[in-house]
């Protein structure tokens, strides 16, 4: 079987976790192979509803292999945190697998992160703080730690002390206390025994398993707007999200994957800053966040909130290669007459059907709308395209023509069970 990449088509928090975990119960691998634990998703399952950050969604899937891939920067006490709350809960995590060439994140470049953004003031970028973009940025400086160094304590002693040598000079340059090499690496040695089960030769095991005719779904974090290159610079995060983040964060070359699923909401939000041309800064934008309940799950921050944008999601489409669509919280737009769509921009007087190339023009984008009719029906009970109102399978149809892709899968609840197939994704 081929591998299937799931990823966000939008600004994040479109509702992966819950199309990856559908995934993922066909699956018999699932992957995360960017990002940490700067973004969450929310996963219901019966009445329990479950918050995970670090772990790939498969972790709640009884016969799926959980893998952190190589591309993913790990925080090991968040790591660990994650395992033992999912435990309390009767969930099995003994499955997780790690791929030994993923990066981890340190209390140093956690402070790094706090401090930068801290000095941007007005500019900030709206990271999380968490060192997600100082270990990224360790990383393609080469002075950073792999999970692998945490067994090798002369190496790892090595890493740190070159690492701390350029850092502490700018800590104390900023008037902060400068790390202690040794406390660094004892920390860092605390979790050795825990982690050294749990590790991988990822681009070995995840591509046997594809020659041995195993479903690998490859779970992307953040979005393809927040990508490190095709998002909105530099209000990004610091990995790739996008389809080609897959492949180089997981080891599993491009010809063995067979779909590209982008999640969508219903209409769109983003966290942070950053230009979002249909944000609603109005009533209509309070009633999306507290209808669809927009608030971070690692953060708590309030989402903004705006209509529904077709550029951005041909765009999505573009990048990424799409071949499908998971649709999400269709159900949230019950109650409205009519529900406005952007169609296009106008930049400077002028129309374009497409994201701008440059992001001083997308700043500028006011959003072109074209208007759909609404339902006032509940549809959270429906299990089926055909028992969806009318005017809801218009929408969605209207959607699929101005997206340039099909949707096959359409979220009408926050419940695992919760999801009309149209197009079955795996098999």
């Amino acid at each position: 079987m081929p591998a299937v990449i799931v990823l966000g088509a939008q600004w994040g928090d479109e509702g992966k976790g819950k199309a990856t975990d559908q995934l993922g119960s066909h699956a018999d691998y699932v992957v995360k192979y960017n990002g940490g634990n700067n973004a969450g998703h929310t996963v219901v399952v019966g009445d329990e509803k479950f918050a995970l950050h670090l772990l790939p969604s498969g972790i709640l899937s009884p016969n799926c292999v959980p893998f952190i891939g190589n591309g993913v920067v790990v925080d090991l006490e968040v790591l660990f945190q994650e395992i033992e709350a999912l435990e309390s809960r009767g969930v099995d995590t003994s499955r997780l697998r790690i791929s030994a060439s993923a990066h981890i994140i340190t209390s140093y470049t956690r402070a790094l992160d706090a401090i930068s953004e801290k000095g941007l003031g007005d500019h900030k970028l709206g990271t999380t703080g968490r060192g997600i973009g100082p270990t990224y940025a360790d990383k393609m400086s080469r002075v950073g730690l792999r999970i692998q160094d945490l067994f090798d304590e002369e190496a790892l002693r090595q890493k740190v002390a070159s690492a701390l040598a350029q850092k502490n000079v700018f800590l104390q340059a900023l008037g902060e206390k400068p790390f202690v090499v040794d406390d660094v690496v004892a920390t860092l040695l605390s979790y050795a025994d825990r982690v050294r089960p749990l590790v991988a030769d990822g681009v070995y095991e995840l591509n046997k398993a594809l020659d041995e005719g195993k479903t690998v779904v490859l779970e992307g974090g953040q979005a393809t707007m927040l990508d490190i290159d095709h998002g909105t610079y530099p209000y990004v995060t610091s990995s790739n999200a996008t389809a080609g983040g897959a492949c180089t964060g997981s080891g599993i070359g491009p010809t063995r994957i067979d779909r590209v699923v982008g999640v969508m909401k219903a209409y769109v939000t983003r966290v942070g800053e950053g230009p979002f041309p249909t944000e609603l800064l109005g009533a209509d934008g309070e009633w999306l966040r507290e209808k669809g309940g927009e608030y971070g799950v690692t953060t708590g921050r309030p989402r903004r909130c705006g209509w529904y944008d077709a550029p951005l999601a041909r765009y999505a489409h573009s990048v990424n290669g799409l071949t499908d669509i998971v649709l999400t919280k269709l159900d949230v737009l019950s109650e409205l007459e009519k529900i406005p769509v952007c169609v296009a921009y106008e930049i400077d007087g002028k129309r374009t059907e497409e994201v701008p190339a440059f992001q001083s023009d997308f700043r500028k984008a006011k959003p072109i709308y074209e208007y759909v009719p609404g339902w006032k029906e509940d549809i959270s009970g429906c299990e089926t395209f055909e028992d969806l109102p009318e005017a809801a399978r218009e929408y969605v149809l209207y959607l699929e023509r101005v997206s340039h892709c099909r949707i096959s899968s359409i979220g009408v609840g926050p419940g695992r069970e919760q999801m009309i197939i149209r197009h079955e994704l795996v098999g």
